[in-house]
């Protein structure tokens, strides 16, 4: 090759170099929209909360089983520890911390026991832990409906402050749904839908007082109704019976897929989702935190706010004088 030759080619080579880039392009980084991710993978993996939830057991069917066929019962008790000793527990049960629950579900063979109950004050923190559970695939956990106050009157007295007129003036006029929009941002770095699953309940259970992120009392709800987007959890012919103003029904088991009327549900503004005690509020209320959702349930539901109204209508209320049971509990450790 002459000089002259050699010249042009150097002359050419980063033109030829800028060509062989523009021609190579970096690939820019997978995008994943985590919250759809996390919605069609639990839709086509049980869809508990549109299925099978609430997943309840009563403090009957929980005896029944203790005296049958006790090493099939495990009980869970998330009071805490010093209630758990003192007041006192169902004999066998275990006392864990929402905090611990993953963990130690992890650690033990819950396939070995036909249920799993779990246990607290009045049965909505234990909704919530066991909402939880279900959708990670723990399909025999239950939580114990009305909580340690329907085992014995002597161990926990938690719904006797549950029940209540303290919000009489229902409405029958409907509200409608919200516009259609888009689902809540999440921000966990995974990209399967199993993956952004733990991810999102492992930092669900990660503080103090898991259960007081989501719970609303009705003191807070009641005077600033307009502060908040109201879900009510009922079928259409219970809430056409009457209802909290503003709030929006639901039907259960339906309106909360993808393809239905869970886009309707705002991304900009607190949701408070209600129902008769607040135990199905709290399963509800769990999902729609794991999606995102800047969402809360109504301790006691109805209960507290319009109890003789709701049990003349026949909604289901606790009812002291049956719901309460006379069961055998230990104390201490």
């Amino acid at each position: 090759m002459n000089l002259r030759k050699l010249y042009y080619l150097l002359l050419l080579m980063p033109f030829l170099f800028f060509v062989a880039c523009e021609d190579d392009p970096v690939t820019p980084p997978e995008t994943v929209n985590e919250s759809e991710v996390l919605v069609k993978y639990l839709e086509a993996n049980g869809d508990f909360i549109n299925t099978l939830a609430p997943a309840m057991i009563t403090a009957a069917d929980v005896n029944t089983l203790r005296l049958t066929n006790p090493t099939k019962l495990l009980v869970i008790d998330i009071r805490s520890a010093a209630d758990f000793a003192n007041k006192g527990h169902i004999e066998g049960a275990v006392n864990k911390t929402l905090g611990e629950l993953v963990a130690y579900m992890e650690s033990i063979n819950t396939t070995s026991y036909e249920k799993i109950v779990l246990a607290c004050y009045s049965g909505q923190t234990a909704a919530y832990a066991t909402s939880l559970l279900r959708i990670l695939g723990y399909s025999n956990v239950y939580d114990l409906k009305f909580g340690m106050s329907a085992w014995n009157s002597a161990v926990a007295t938690s719904w006797n402050g549950g029940m209540g007129n303290n919000y009489t003036d229902f409405v029958t006029t409907a509200t409608a749904k919200g516009t259609a929009g888009s689902l809540p941002k999440l921000s966990t770095g995974k990209k399967t839908g199993e993956d952004i699953l733990k991810a999102r309940v492992a930092a669900m259970l990660s503080s103090a007082d898991p259960f007081g992120d989501v719970k609303i009392a009705h003191t807070t709800l009641t005077p600033a109704l307009s502060n908040y987007y109201i879900v009510n959890y009922w079928p259409e012919n219970h809430y056409n019976l009457g209802h909290l103003p503003n709030s929006i029904q639901y039907t259960p088991k339906v309106d909360l897929k993808l393809d239905v009327n869970l886009k309707t549900l705002p991304t900009d503004k607190t949701i408070v989702v209600w129902c008769y005690t607040g135990q199905t509020s709290a399963h509800v209320a769990a999902y729609l935190k794991l999606l995102g959702y800047d969402a809360k349930t109504l301790l006691n539901g109805v209960n507290i706010l319009n109890y003789d109204w709701a049990k003349a209508n026949g909604l289901t209320v606790f009812k002291p004088d049956t719901d309460v049971m006379g069961y055998p509990y230990v104390t201490g450790n």
